[in-house]
Protein backbone atom coordinates (compact mmCIF):
# COMPACT_ATOMS: atom_id res chain seq x y z
CA UNK A 1 0.00 0.00 0.00
CA UNK A 2 2.82 2.39 0.94
CA UNK A 3 4.71 1.62 -2.27
CA UNK A 4 1.56 2.31 -4.29
CA UNK A 5 1.15 5.71 -2.62
CA UNK A 6 4.81 6.53 -3.15
CA UNK A 7 4.68 5.55 -6.82
CA UNK A 8 1.53 7.67 -7.27
CA UNK A 9 3.26 10.79 -5.94
CA UNK A 10 6.72 10.00 -7.29
CA UNK A 11 6.32 11.64 -10.69
CA UNK A 12 4.78 14.99 -9.70
CA UNK A 13 7.12 15.53 -6.75
CA UNK A 14 10.31 14.60 -8.55
CA UNK A 15 9.48 16.88 -11.46
CA UNK A 16 8.23 19.79 -9.36
CA UNK A 17 10.68 20.78 -6.63
CA UNK A 18 8.61 23.89 -5.88
CA UNK A 19 5.58 21.72 -5.07
CA UNK A 20 7.66 19.66 -2.63
CA UNK A 21 8.89 22.82 -0.93
CA UNK A 22 5.38 24.27 -0.66
CA UNK A 23 3.99 21.08 0.90
CA UNK A 24 6.93 20.86 3.29
CA UNK A 25 6.56 24.49 4.40
CA UNK A 26 2.79 24.13 4.91
CA UNK A 27 3.31 20.99 7.02
CA UNK A 28 6.01 22.75 9.06
CA UNK A 29 3.76 25.77 9.58
CA UNK A 30 0.93 23.55 10.86
CA UNK A 31 3.27 22.34 13.62
CA UNK A 32 3.25 25.85 15.09
CA UNK A 33 -0.45 25.55 15.94
CA UNK A 34 -1.53 24.02 19.29
CA UNK A 35 -3.80 21.39 17.68
CA UNK A 36 -0.70 19.56 16.38
CA UNK A 37 0.89 17.55 19.21
CA UNK A 38 4.61 16.66 19.32
CA UNK A 39 4.00 12.98 18.38
CA UNK A 40 1.76 14.06 15.47
CA UNK A 41 4.44 16.46 14.24
CA UNK A 42 7.06 13.71 14.36
CA UNK A 43 4.76 11.35 12.45
CA UNK A 44 4.07 14.03 9.82
CA UNK A 45 7.79 14.50 9.34
CA UNK A 46 8.41 10.76 8.94
CA UNK A 47 5.60 10.44 6.37
CA UNK A 48 6.91 13.37 4.36
CA UNK A 49 10.44 11.94 4.45
CA UNK A 50 9.24 8.63 3.02
CA UNK A 51 6.81 9.93 0.38
CA UNK A 52 8.17 13.20 -1.01
CA UNK A 53 11.48 13.61 0.84
CA UNK A 54 12.79 16.65 2.69
CA UNK A 55 13.67 19.34 0.11
CA UNK A 56 15.80 21.13 2.72
CA UNK A 57 17.67 18.06 3.97
CA UNK A 58 21.04 19.82 3.65
CA UNK A 59 19.87 22.40 6.21
CA UNK A 60 17.92 20.04 8.43
CA UNK A 61 20.61 19.10 10.94
CA UNK A 62 21.69 22.68 11.71
CA UNK A 63 18.09 23.94 11.85
CA UNK A 64 17.04 21.13 14.20
CA UNK A 65 20.02 21.70 16.49
CA UNK A 66 19.49 25.47 16.74
CA UNK A 67 15.71 25.32 17.11
CA UNK A 68 15.93 22.69 19.85
CA UNK A 69 18.36 24.81 21.86
CA UNK A 70 16.23 27.96 21.52
CA UNK A 71 13.07 26.04 22.49
CA UNK A 72 14.68 24.49 25.56
CA UNK A 73 15.92 27.90 26.74
CA UNK A 74 12.39 29.24 26.21
CA UNK A 75 10.98 26.47 28.40
CA UNK A 76 13.32 27.69 31.14
CA UNK A 77 11.16 30.82 31.46
CA UNK A 78 8.36 28.61 32.74
CA UNK A 79 10.38 26.97 35.53
CA UNK A 80 11.43 27.87 39.05
CA UNK A 81 15.12 27.52 39.88
CA UNK A 82 14.56 26.10 43.40
CA UNK A 83 12.11 23.48 42.16
CA UNK A 84 14.47 22.65 39.30
CA UNK A 85 17.40 22.08 41.67
CA UNK A 86 15.24 19.79 43.78
CA UNK A 87 14.16 17.84 40.69
CA UNK A 88 17.75 17.60 39.45
CA UNK A 89 18.98 16.25 42.78
CA UNK A 90 16.35 13.50 42.64
CA UNK A 91 17.73 12.21 39.37
CA UNK A 92 21.42 12.48 40.29
CA UNK A 93 21.99 8.91 41.50
CA UNK A 94 19.80 7.48 38.74
CA UNK A 95 21.93 9.38 36.24
CA UNK A 96 25.25 8.05 37.53
CA UNK A 97 24.16 4.40 37.68
CA UNK A 98 22.39 4.52 34.31
CA UNK A 99 25.34 6.12 32.49
CA UNK A 100 27.92 3.69 33.94
CA UNK A 101 25.60 0.71 33.41
CA UNK A 102 24.74 1.63 29.82
CA UNK A 103 28.36 2.23 28.78
CA UNK A 104 29.45 -1.04 30.39
CA UNK A 105 26.66 -3.03 28.72
CA UNK A 106 27.41 -1.32 25.41
CA UNK A 107 31.05 -2.38 25.62
CA UNK A 108 30.00 -5.98 26.30
CA UNK A 109 27.53 -6.02 23.40
CA UNK A 110 30.16 -4.61 21.05
CA UNK A 111 32.44 -7.55 21.83
CA UNK A 112 29.60 -10.09 21.65
CA UNK A 113 28.33 -8.82 18.28
CA UNK A 114 31.85 -8.03 16.96
CA UNK A 115 30.80 -4.48 16.10
CA UNK A 116 32.95 -1.60 14.95
CA UNK A 117 34.43 -0.14 18.14
CA UNK A 118 33.72 3.54 17.43
CA UNK A 119 30.20 3.01 16.04
CA UNK A 120 29.27 0.87 19.03
CA UNK A 121 30.70 3.44 21.43
CA UNK A 122 28.75 6.29 19.83
CA UNK A 123 25.52 4.28 20.14
CA UNK A 124 26.30 3.58 23.81
CA UNK A 125 27.12 7.23 24.57
CA UNK A 126 24.00 8.43 22.76
CA UNK A 127 21.85 6.03 24.79
CA UNK A 128 23.59 6.76 28.09
CA UNK A 129 23.54 10.56 28.02
CA UNK A 130 21.51 12.63 25.57
CA UNK A 131 21.23 11.10 22.13
CA UNK A 132 22.36 13.13 19.16
CA UNK A 133 23.97 15.85 21.27
CA UNK A 134 26.24 13.34 23.01
CA UNK A 135 27.15 11.69 19.71
CA UNK A 136 27.97 15.07 18.18
CA UNK A 137 30.12 15.98 21.20
CA UNK A 138 32.09 12.74 21.37
CA UNK A 139 32.52 12.15 17.60
CA UNK A 140 35.39 14.62 17.06
CA UNK A 141 37.14 13.37 20.20
CA UNK A 142 37.24 9.75 18.98
CA UNK A 143 37.73 10.92 15.37
CA UNK A 144 34.62 9.13 14.13
CA UNK A 145 33.99 8.89 10.39
CA UNK A 146 30.83 10.20 8.74
CA UNK A 147 29.35 6.71 8.23
CA UNK A 148 29.93 5.79 11.89
CA UNK A 149 28.22 8.98 13.03
CA UNK A 150 25.31 8.46 10.61
CA UNK A 151 24.64 4.92 11.85
CA UNK A 152 24.67 5.99 15.50
CA UNK A 153 22.44 9.00 14.86
CA UNK A 154 20.04 6.94 12.76
CA UNK A 155 19.57 4.37 15.53
CA UNK A 156 19.08 7.04 18.19
CA UNK A 157 16.52 8.97 16.13
CA UNK A 158 14.55 5.82 15.23
CA UNK A 159 14.33 4.71 18.87
CA UNK A 160 13.53 8.28 19.94
CA UNK A 161 10.58 8.28 17.57
CA UNK A 162 9.26 5.05 19.06
CA UNK A 163 9.73 6.34 22.61
CA UNK A 164 7.74 9.48 21.95
CA UNK A 165 4.66 7.36 21.20
CA UNK A 166 5.23 4.47 23.62
CA UNK A 167 6.23 6.21 26.87
CA UNK A 168 3.03 8.25 27.48
CA UNK A 169 0.94 5.13 26.83
CA UNK A 170 2.96 3.04 29.31
CA UNK A 171 2.87 5.89 31.82
CA UNK A 172 -0.93 6.03 31.68
CA UNK A 173 -1.29 2.23 31.88
CA UNK A 174 0.90 2.09 35.00
CA UNK A 175 -0.66 5.28 36.43
CA UNK A 176 2.74 6.88 36.91
CA UNK A 177 2.72 10.18 38.76
CA UNK A 178 3.95 13.34 37.05
CA UNK A 179 7.18 13.09 39.03
CA UNK A 180 7.74 9.42 38.19
CA UNK A 181 7.06 9.89 34.50
CA UNK A 182 9.25 12.99 34.20
CA UNK A 183 12.16 11.19 35.84
CA UNK A 184 11.67 8.08 33.69
CA UNK A 185 11.64 10.13 30.49
CA UNK A 186 14.83 11.96 31.41
CA UNK A 187 16.69 8.72 32.10
CA UNK A 188 15.34 6.34 29.46
CA UNK A 189 14.74 8.47 26.34
CA UNK A 190 17.85 9.38 24.38
CA UNK A 191 17.37 12.85 22.90
CA UNK A 192 16.24 16.01 24.69
CA UNK A 193 13.63 16.76 22.01
CA UNK A 194 11.78 13.47 22.54
CA UNK A 195 12.17 13.70 26.33
CA UNK A 196 10.50 17.10 26.38
CA UNK A 197 7.92 16.06 23.77
CA UNK A 198 6.81 12.98 25.72
CA UNK A 199 6.81 14.80 29.07
CA UNK A 200 4.86 17.77 27.67
CA UNK A 201 2.13 15.39 26.54
CA UNK A 202 1.96 13.87 30.05
CA UNK A 203 1.73 17.11 32.03
CA UNK A 204 3.43 20.35 33.09
CA UNK A 205 5.03 18.93 36.23
CA UNK A 206 6.43 15.99 34.26
CA UNK A 207 7.77 18.47 31.71
CA UNK A 208 9.60 20.51 34.34
CA UNK A 209 11.19 17.47 35.99
CA UNK A 210 12.09 15.78 32.70
CA UNK A 211 13.70 18.89 31.21
CA UNK A 212 15.73 19.72 34.30
CA UNK A 213 17.00 16.18 34.91
CA UNK A 214 17.78 15.65 31.23
CA UNK A 215 19.80 18.86 30.92
CA UNK A 216 21.66 18.06 34.14
CA UNK A 217 22.36 14.66 32.61
CA UNK A 218 23.62 16.33 29.41
CA UNK A 219 26.44 17.98 31.39
CA UNK A 220 27.98 14.52 31.71
CA UNK A 221 28.97 14.93 28.06
CA UNK A 222 32.07 16.82 29.22
CA UNK A 223 33.68 14.20 31.53
CA UNK A 224 32.61 11.32 29.27
CA UNK A 225 34.12 13.03 26.22
CA UNK A 226 37.39 13.66 28.07
CA UNK A 227 37.53 10.03 29.22
CA UNK A 228 36.76 8.96 25.67
CA UNK A 229 39.89 10.72 24.45
CA UNK A 230 41.92 8.63 26.89
CA UNK A 231 40.08 5.40 26.11
CA UNK A 232 40.55 5.77 22.36
CA UNK A 233 44.01 7.31 22.79
CA UNK A 234 42.98 10.38 20.82
CA UNK A 235 43.66 13.95 21.83
CA UNK A 236 43.20 16.07 18.75
CA UNK A 237 39.42 16.46 18.67
CA UNK A 238 37.65 19.24 20.55
CA UNK A 239 34.77 18.56 22.92
CA UNK A 240 31.55 20.31 21.90
CA UNK A 241 30.26 21.68 25.20
CA UNK A 242 26.46 22.25 25.37
CA UNK A 243 26.62 25.94 26.34
CA UNK A 244 22.87 26.43 25.84
CA UNK A 245 22.30 24.68 29.19
CA UNK A 246 23.80 27.78 30.81
CA UNK A 247 21.23 29.97 29.03
CA UNK A 248 18.49 27.60 30.23
CA UNK A 249 19.65 28.11 33.84
CA UNK A 250 19.74 31.90 33.34
CA UNK A 251 16.18 31.77 31.97
CA UNK A 252 15.01 29.89 35.08
CA UNK A 253 16.71 32.42 37.34
CA UNK A 254 15.08 35.35 35.53
CA UNK A 255 11.68 33.66 35.75
CA UNK A 256 12.16 32.91 39.46
CA UNK A 257 13.20 36.41 40.54
CA UNK A 258 11.55 38.76 38.04
CA UNK A 259 7.85 39.45 38.80
CA UNK A 260 7.31 40.99 35.36
CA UNK A 261 8.67 37.92 33.52
CA UNK A 262 6.71 35.63 35.84
CA UNK A 263 3.52 37.47 34.91
CA UNK A 264 4.14 37.12 31.15
CA UNK A 265 6.13 33.91 30.89
CA UNK A 266 3.27 31.87 29.40
CA UNK A 267 3.71 33.64 26.07
CA UNK A 268 7.38 32.63 25.92
CA UNK A 269 6.63 29.06 27.03
CA UNK A 270 3.87 28.70 24.42
CA UNK A 271 6.24 29.84 21.67
CA UNK A 272 8.94 27.48 23.00
CA UNK A 273 6.54 24.51 22.94
CA UNK A 274 5.59 25.36 19.35
CA UNK A 275 9.30 25.47 18.50
CA UNK A 276 9.78 22.07 20.09
CA UNK A 277 6.91 20.61 18.06
CA UNK A 278 8.48 22.01 14.89
CA UNK A 279 11.83 20.51 15.96
CA UNK A 280 10.26 17.06 16.16
CA UNK A 281 8.76 17.52 12.71
CA UNK A 282 12.21 18.34 11.34
CA UNK A 283 13.71 15.30 13.09
CA UNK A 284 11.05 13.09 11.52
CA UNK A 285 11.62 14.59 8.09
CA UNK A 286 15.32 13.78 8.44
CA UNK A 287 14.65 10.05 8.77
CA UNK A 288 15.04 9.47 5.05
CA UNK A 289 15.18 6.07 3.35
CA UNK A 290 18.95 6.51 3.09
CA UNK A 291 19.27 6.94 6.86
CA UNK A 292 17.06 3.93 7.58
CA UNK A 293 19.01 1.71 5.17
CA UNK A 294 22.40 2.74 6.58
CA UNK A 295 21.67 1.50 10.11
CA UNK A 296 22.36 -2.22 9.82
CA UNK A 297 20.98 -5.13 11.84
CA UNK A 298 23.68 -5.67 14.50
CA UNK A 299 24.14 -1.97 15.44
CA UNK A 300 20.35 -1.61 15.58
CA UNK A 301 20.14 -4.69 17.81
CA UNK A 302 22.76 -3.21 20.15
CA UNK A 303 20.86 0.09 20.34
CA UNK A 304 17.57 -1.71 20.97
CA UNK A 305 19.00 -3.89 23.76
CA UNK A 306 20.64 -0.90 25.44
CA UNK A 307 17.48 1.20 25.23
CA UNK A 308 15.18 -1.60 26.41
CA UNK A 309 17.48 -2.41 29.33
CA UNK A 310 17.79 1.17 30.56
CA UNK A 311 14.04 1.73 30.07
CA UNK A 312 12.94 -1.33 32.04
CA UNK A 313 15.61 -0.97 34.75
CA UNK A 314 14.87 2.71 35.39
CA UNK A 315 11.10 2.13 35.26
CA UNK A 316 11.37 -0.67 37.84
CA UNK A 317 13.55 1.46 40.13
CA UNK A 318 11.24 4.49 39.88
CA UNK A 319 8.02 2.48 40.19
CA UNK A 320 8.96 0.27 43.13
CA UNK A 321 11.37 2.41 45.15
Amino acid sequence: MTERIKSYFKGPFQKNTLLRKVIFIIAAALCLFPFVSPPTALLMGIIIAQIIGNPYLHLNNKATHLLLQISVVGLGFGMNIKEAIHAGSQGFLFTIFSIVGTLTLGLGLAKAFKLDKITSYLISVGTAICGGSAIAAVSPVVQAKEKQISIALGIVFILNSIALFVFPVVGNILHLSQQQFGLWCAIAIHDTSSVVGAAAKYGNEALEIATTVKLARALWIIPVALLSATFFKQGKGKVKIPYFIGYFIIAMCINSYSPWVLAHNQVIVTIAKAGLTLTLFLIGSGLSKKVLKSVGLKPMLQGLILWTTISLASLSAIYYL
